[in-house]
């Protein structure tokens, strides 16, 4: 059986938002699991205070917030260090 990588991208479905969801569409791999969560609901917004999300849009991997998305946004750099695209074949 494949490993795959949980990819979460929390949003609210602003140009920002969508912007983030793109790149991380454009970057993933076939190892990449990539589910987009509406922060607007309440029990999102509960679990992205819990993996210490503070502003969006904010990509997590494997439960990890994104290094990037914890200071200045969300980056091909800091996604690609986080693991995403990267295969774990």
């Amino acid at each position: 059986m494949a490993r795959t990588r949980k990819i979460e991208i929390f949003s609210a479905e602003c140009p920002y938002c969508e912007s983030a969801v793109q790149l991380v569409d454009e970057l993933k791999c076939d190892s990449c699991e990539v589910q987009v969560l509406d922060v607007r609901d309440e029990s999102v917004a509960k679990r992205a205070r819990a993996l210490g999300v503070t502003s969006i849009p904010a990509v997590v991997v494997d439960s990890v917030l994104a290094d990037c998305c914890r200071s200045g946004g969300v980056t091909t750099a800091g996604l690609r260090a986080a693991g995403v695209g990267v295969s774990l074949a």
